[in-house]
């Protein structure tokens, strides 16, 4: 997506992306071109507060939510599944819609709609604390000097990339309760700020009270883990195969 300040801008830009891209698509100008970007981004960012709101709901409903999504996802036409989670990272989704909401006030006008999506998924995280607490209540256990493992600090799946994580604020809300945090990710080795070093995945499971599933990286047997950590929490849906009683998802 590209737009240039003239055509002779947008015909070099053109030609110098082409030689990377498959396809480059042609807008009228840069401004379009970016808020073309902030469109995707925030559409992406609605949605997913969308899910994310309703997980809520349902988890006080007793409704499970992943089975309510993959329910609605056979619809053949009219609805494009979202996947609830503990919220939104990296240097785009949570930083796009409030960058757009405060360029609209020098137009006069307030992005309430995108402001309150954005507003949404960052309760996510706290939400998250207060499930995985009510699952160590409900074990007998206090989450201050409860030992809780997080599986994954990395923002998505497969990459290193830590920013705007929410697993940095899951940490920071457990470690407030008082609880004991270590966790696994292969691809975050340190998390210097908290003084945390990614431990192995066997030994930090069977070292905790709760296993707590942030960023579900590729090539983890969630199911063998379920079966041996003590109790999990899983923000990411990936147990679902697991019928476990030590298994609870958001």
């Amino acid at each position: 997506m590209l737009g240039g300040l003239t055509d002779a801008c947008a015909d070099r830009a053109e030609e110098l992306y082409g030689l990377v891209c498959d396809r480059v698509v042609r807008v009228s100008s840069p401004d379009a071109a970016e808020l073309t970007k902030l469109l995707e981004n925030i559409f992406r960012s609605v949605n997913i507060a969308l899910v994310n709101e309703l997980a809520i709901l349902s988890d006080r409903m007793g409704i499970d939510i992943w089975e309510v999504v993959d329910a609605a996802s056979t619809k053949p036409y009219g609805f494009m599944p979202f996947e609830p989670g503990p919220g939104m990272g990296g240097h785009c989704l949570p930083v796009d819609p409030f960058y757009l909401s405060w360029r609209a006030r020098e137009f006069d006008m307030a992005t309430e709609f995108i402001e309150l999506a954005g507003k949404v998924n960052q309760q996510m995280p706290y939400h998250c604390v207060a499930k995985a607490q009510r699952v160590l209540n409900d074990a007998g256990l206090s989450v201050k000097g409860a030992r809780v493992a997080l599986l994954g600090v990395s923002y998505k799946p497969g990459v290193g990339d830590t920013r705007e994580s929410p697993a940095l604020k899951i940490i920071s809300l457990l470690l407030d309760l008082g609880a004991q945090v270590s966790y696994h990710d292969p691809h975050v080795p340190v998390l210097a700020d908290f003084g945390l070093v990614s431990a192995p995945l066997q030994e930090v499971v069977e070292d905790a009270d709760l296993a707590l599933i942030v960023t579900a990286h590729p090539g983890v047997d969630y199911d063998l883990l379920a079966r041996r950590a003590r109790l999990v929490v899983d923000l990411r849906g990936v147990t679902r195969s697991s019928q476990l009683s030590t298994v609870v998802r958001l």
